[in-house]
C-alpha cells in the first residue's frame, strides 16, 4: 500500500505519543490531521516493506503451499535452507537467518538459563495473562479473529505458544535451537495476513487501520509479554539479579529484530519499555466482539483435557494476573470460593518453590499438576511442542 493510500490511517504513534528509545521521534502532527510521517520515522508507519513484496508475490504465484511443503524440514537455527524455494525467497532467508550484530551471546545464555529456571511462571503469565490480554488489544483480537488462525484458536496457540517455548528454550539462540527459525516463519506469516486480511469485509468493518501488524502493532504485543511478564515477575517477588533482567529484555530485543521491527523502536532498557508500555498499550484495552469470542475459544479448550481444576478457577487465575475490570470485560463469571484459593495459594506456591517456605503449602501440588495438563494442552493439543508447524496462510477466515 502506498504512502498515499494511507493518509486516511490515524497515526496512533502520533496520537498516543510514542518516541523511540533509540531517540528517533515520530513526526510532529496533531490527532485527526492527514499528514504523513516520514517513513521509518513512525512505528505505526512501518511495516516490513520487503518481506511484504515477496509475499505478495509467492500468494499470487500460487506458490506458498509449495513453500510451506518446503519449510517442514527446516527447524534448527543450523540447518541448511530447504531446496526447492523460490530464489527470492532463499535470498531473504539466508540474509535474515542471523543474529543481528549487536546481539550479545552472552546475554542470551543467561536468558536461557534464566528462562529455564522460571518456566514455570513465564509459562503461567504468558498463557493465561499475556495470552489472554491479547484479547482486549482490539487490533490484535481483530487481525487474529478475522485471518485463518482465528477459525482454530487451539491450532493457533499451539503456534503462539511454541513461538514462547522456542525462545525459553536453553539452546534458543544456538545453531541446534530452534527459535531463529521460528521467528524467521512468523515474519513469513505476519507478512502473508498483511496481504490477506485487509481483502476481508469483515476485518474492513471493524478495522480502524488499513494494513495490519505494523512494527507499532509488533511493539503493542511485545508490550503484552515481555513488559508484562517483567513487571508481574517483580510484582510475585521472584528472585531476579539485575543481569538477569537485562538477559531477559536483551532476548526480547533480539525477537523483535528478527520480526522485522526496525531497531531504533525497540525499547533499550526496562525503565524506557515500562514507560513506551503506559503509552501504546494501556490506553488501548479494551473488549470488544472478536476479543470475548477469543477468549471463550481458549479457556474453552480447557474442556478437552482434564487440567485437575474447575472453569471457575481458571476464570478467577485470569481476574488475579490480568485485572477484575478485565475478566468483567470477558464476562467471566466469578468463583470466590476458587479466587480466595488462587490469591492465596499462587503467593505460597512461589515462596515454596523460590525455597522462601520451608513447608509445602496446601494445594502446592495442585497448582503443579495444572501447570503441566495446560501447557501439553496448548503446545500441540496435548502431544509435544515440536509437533507444531508454523504455516503460511492463503486465505482468511472461512467466511470472513
Amino acid at each position: 500500500m502506498s504512502n498515499l493510500s494511507r493518509r486516511n490511517v490515524l497515526s496512533l504513534g502520533v496520537a498516543l505519543g510514542l518516541v523511540s528509545v533509540a531517540g528517533a521521534t515520530a513526526a510532529a502532527a496533531t490527532a485527526g490531521s492527514t499528514a504523513v510521517p516520514a517513513a521509518g520515522t513512525d512505528p505505526w508507519w512501518t511495516w516490513d516493506d520487503e518481506v511484504d513484496r515477496l509475499m505478495a508475490g509467492l500468494l499470487d504465484a500460487g506458490q506458498v503451499p509449495a513453500v510451506n511443503t518446503a519449510l517442514r524440514s527446516w527447524k534448527n537455527n543450523g540447518d541448511p535452507l530447504p531446496s526447492g524455494l523460490p530464489a527470492d525467497l532463499t535470498a531473504h532467508l539466508r540474509q535474515a537467518n542471523a543474529l543481528p550484530s549487536w546481539a550479545d551471546r552472552a546475554k542470551l545464555r543467561l536468558a536461557a538459563d534464566f528462562n529455564r529456571r522460571k518456566d514455570t511462571y513465564l509459562f503461567m503469565l504468558y498463557g493465561l495473562g499475556s495470552g489472554i490480554m491479547s484479547t482486549v488489544i482490539p487490533r490484535e483480537a481483530r487481525s487474529v479473529y478475522w485471518s485463518a488462525g482465528g477459525a482454530d484458536m487451539q491450532d493457533r496457540a499451539a503456534k503462539t505458544f511454541t513461538f514462547g517455548y522456542d525462545l525459553g528454550e536453553l539452546n534458543a539462540f544456538e545453531p541446534t535451537g530452534q527459535f531463529v527459525v521460528t521467528a524467521n516463519k512468523t515474519r513469513l506469516v505476519h507478512a502473508a495476513v498483511r496481504q490477506l486480511l485487509p481483502g476481508s469485509r469483515h476485518w474492513q468493518s471493524v478495522a480502524d487501520e488499513e494494513v495490519p501488524i505494523s512494527n507499532g502493532d509488533i511493539l503493542v504485543t511485545f508490550h503484552s509479554l515481555g513488559t508484562f511478564v517483567h513487571r508481574k515477575l517483580i510484582e510475585w517477588h521472584v528472585p531476579m539479579t539485575a543481569a538477569e533482567e537485562a538477559a531477559f529484555l536483551h532476548s526480547w530485543q533480539v525477537a523483535m529484530h528478527l520480526l522485522g521491527v526496525r531497531d531504533e523502536f525497540i525499547p533499550q532498557t526496562w525503565a524506557a519499555a515500562d514507560a513506551q508500555s503506559a503509552r501504546v498499550l494501556t490506553p488501548i484495552l479494551t473488549p470488544s466482539f472478536e476479543g470475548r469470542e477469543l477468549a471463550e475459544d481458549l479457556l474453552g479448550l480447557t474442556a478437552q483435557i482434564d487440567l485437575g481444576v474447575t472453569r471457575g478457577f481458571l476464570n478467577e487465575f485470569v481476574r488475579y494476573v490480568l485485572s477484575d475490570e478485565i475478566g468483567d470485560w470477558l464476562r467471566l463469571p466469578r468463583d470466590y470460593a476458587a479466587a480466595a484459593l488462587v490469591r492465596t495459594g499462587w503467593p505460597a506456591y512461589i515462596a515454596f518453590r523460590e525455597g522462601l517456605l520451608p513447608i509445602m503449602p496446601v494445594g502446592f501440588y495442585m497448582f503443579d499438576q495444572f501447570i503441566r495438563a495446560l501447557a501439553m494442552l496448548f503446545l500441540n493439543k496435548g502431544t509435544s511442542p515440536t509437533a507444531t508447524l508454523i504455516t503460511i496462510p492463503t486465505a482468511n477466515r472461512p467466511g470472513a
